[in-house]
Parts: structure tokens; C-alpha cells; sequence
């Protein structure tokens, strides 16, 4: 898998990040709140040192509940502390008030009228501690987050994508081509998602790059090196955020909404500018919308032939109460921010270390 990219420019930082029920923190944000009504209970939790299925499973021990009825609107990290809510069918409710387990704490029970499903979470609020953080890159971090703050990050899919490994992509194109065979629908699609997400990680390094090369370059050697035309180039250089925009990218209203086209592209940049907008990246599969014209020469690429249904992704976002508190006496950093559902918090913390995590890297104590 080849190296992500990175949109700010500084140095790499020297930092120890761990994944753990200390350093990790992460707080679901409901989509909706539970009506108080209804032939489901939302439970909220407080867990640690167990996955969301770990969990479900610990649940179906104890109190006899089948794990697919139990709902949940994401997974959330083994290796953290974290807050989430799963409903379970009413009938449950005296069982729960009674469970009792060491590593999972009931925080609140409320009924309502439908099952949590995946994607019923408006975001994640985290709280993440870095340690062995000098003086002098504790500065680096503070100006990272304000540029952040400022102009967003891109939306890279985690190392958690692609197993232990880091090879599930390749797993699944083996597959796909007839060299292996994967056993249950669900670990193929589990392998599927990671050459969808390989795919969209190396699209988005290519954009990165090549925003990068607009605000570096001139432009004869833009010309050359990306075939642009003269009116292409002077839309490029107009533009005012990091990641340029494209004629032909497709565009999503922030932080949802409808995809249409960038016909307009210094138009559509002064939008993005102003985080109404954000570009999207493409999950290859069928039945997804493609880019068009200027965009459509480098997303087709990194385009993949899945017999699944594709999508399209933010490739930008806008994290938010972005803060970072230096604790010079434990030589800690301690950064708070919110992400919208569906993105990463080690991605983030890769684009402020300029560093790319690993499994075994971020699971150190």
C-alpha cells in the first residue's frame, strides 16, 4: 500500500500515541435522542478494553438477548474508552437493570420506537493524549491545529481499514480475480471495503499531491507535468484553499446533502472555502455517480471493477471544537475535537504527527 498523503507541511513531530482506555477517549453523538417511548430500549455504555461485537456478545451471554437484535449506529475501538448507545427489544429492560460486568457500564435506559441501525450517529466527540511531547513540538501541534481549524484535513480512511496486516486489500483483488478463496459473504465484503477504501486512499494522495504542485509550481511546469490548459491553470491558481478543486469533481453540501457537479470551479472553491461544500472521493462498485471532465481523467485511475454498490465519500472535512492543552510537567499534549460519523481520529492525528500510524504502533503502552 502506498504512503498516504499530507496536506500541511511541516516536519514530522516526535510523539508516542497509544491506543488505550486512558489516552483514547470517545463519546458517540446521537443522530436523535430516544422519544422516551417505544418497543426498543437505548442503552447507553460506557465501555473499555472490548469491541462494539465483544460487547453485543457479553450482552447475549448474560441476559440472553440474540446478538442480531441487537442495534447499534457504529463500531467503536477495542483499545479505548468509549460511550455508546445499543438498543435491545423492551423485554430486556429488567435484565438490563440487573447486568452487572466489569468492563461495561450502564450510563442510561430509555425506550423509543425503532432499532438503532449503522449510521443513526451524528458524529464522535474525542479526547486523545500524546505523551514524550517536547517543548518545541508541542508549538509545531498548536500551529497544525490552527491551520486545521482553519482549513479541515482530509478524510483518509485509518490502518483499521486494512487488518493487522495492512493487506486486506490485496486479500480481496486476489479473490476477485479467481487466485483465492475467501469463506462467508461477510468476510468478503469485509475484504471488499478494504480495496474500496486502498482505492479512495490513493485517489485522495494523488488530489493531495496535486494541490500541492499548484501552489509550488509554475505555470509551464503545471502544463507539462498534469496536461493542463491555460484556462485550467488560472481556475487552479484562483483558488484559495489547499485542496484544489477540479471542473467535473463531484461535490457534497457540508456536513450532508445532495451530490451535483462542479461545473464552476472558482465558484464551487469559494463555497468549499467557506465549508458549505466539500468534494467526494468514489467507493468503486455499481449505481455511483462518477466524476466528470478534468476530475474524471485522474478518478478513473484509481477506478475498480467490485461487484458491489459503490458510493462516494467526503474527501475533506471539518473538524470541529478543534483544542490542543500542553502539559509541559508530564510532557503530555492533549487534543479535543469532533469528527462527523464515518471519519477517523488516527487519521487526523496522522496529518498533525505528519507520521503514519500502524495497528502495532498506536496499541503500544
Amino acid at each position: 500500500m502506498q504512503k498516504r498523503g499530507f496536506f500541511l507541511t511541516h516536519s514530522p513531530i516526535n510523539a508516542h500515541f497509544a491506543q488505550n482506555a486512558k489516552d483514547f477517549v470517545v463519546e458517540e453523538i446521537s443522530l436523535y435522542e430516544p422519544s422516551g417511548a417505544g418497543d426498543h430500549l437505548f442503552v447507553k455504555i460506557r465501555k473499555k478494553g472490548v469491541s462494539t461485537w465483544e460487547a453485543a456478545q457479553i450482552f447475549s451471554e448474560r441476559i440472553g438477548v440474540k446478538t442480531r437484535d441487537i442495534g447499534y449506529a457504529g463500531l467503536k475501538d477495542k483499545n479505548a474508552m468509549c460511550v455508546q448507545t445499543l438498543s435491545f427489544p423492551a423485554k430486556f429492560e429488567s435484565a438490563i437493570a440487573a447486568f452487572e460486568h466489569e468492563a461495561i457500564k450502564i450510563l442510561d435506559v430509555k425506550r423509543h420506537n425503532n432499532k438503532l441501525k449503522i449510521g443513526h450517529l451524528k458524529g464522535n466527540r474525542f479526547f486523545i493524549r500524546l505523551k514524550k511531547v517536547g517543548a518545541i513540538e508541542a508549538k509545531k501541534l498548536d500551529a497544525a491545529i490552527k491551520e486545521i481549524a482553519q482549513s479541515g484535513a482530509p478524510n483518509f480512511f485509518g490502518f483499521q481499514r486494512f487488518g493487522l496486516g495492512g493487506d486486506n486489500y490485496e486479500k480481496a483483488r486476489a479473490f476477485l480475480d479467481g487466485e483465492a478463496k475467501i469463506r462467508g459473504r461477510k468476510m468478503q465484503k469485509f475484504l471488499i471495503n478494504a480495496l474500496q477504501s486502498e482505492r479512495f486512499n490513493a485517489w485522495l494522495t494523488r488530489r493531495i499531491e496535486l494541490s500541492h504542485a499548484i501552489r509550488g509550481f509554475g505555470a509551464d511546469k503545471i502544463a507539462s507535468e498534469y496536461g493542463f490548459n491555460a484556462e485550467t491553470i488560472k481556475e487552479l491558481n484562483s483558488q484559495k484553499q489547499f485542496f484544489r478543486l477540479l471542473r467535473g469533481d463531484i461535490m457534497l453540501h457540508y456536513p450532508h446533502g445532495k451530490l451535483y457537479v462542479a461545473n464552476e470551479p472558482i465558484k464551487e472553491a469559494e463555497r468549499f472555502a467557506a465549508k458549505q461544500t466539500a468534494p467526494t472521493g468514489v467507493l468503486s462498485g455499481s449505481q455511483v455517480m462518477l466524476a466528470e471532465d478534468l476530475a474524471a481523467a485522474i478518478e478513473n485511475e484509481f477506478l475498480e471493477d467490485i461487484p458491489t454498490s459503490g458510493d462516494r465519500r467526503y474527501a475533506w472535512i471539518f473538524p470541529e471544537e478543534l483544542k490542543g492543552e500542553y502539559v509541559a510537567q508530564e510532557a503530555h499534549y492533549e487534543l479535543g475535537f469532533y469528527l462527523p460519523k464515518g471519519s477517523y481520529a488516527t487519521t487526523l492525528i496522522e496529518e498533525l504527527l505528519h507520521s503514519e500510524l500502524s495497528v502495532d504502533s498506536s496499541r503500544q503502552n
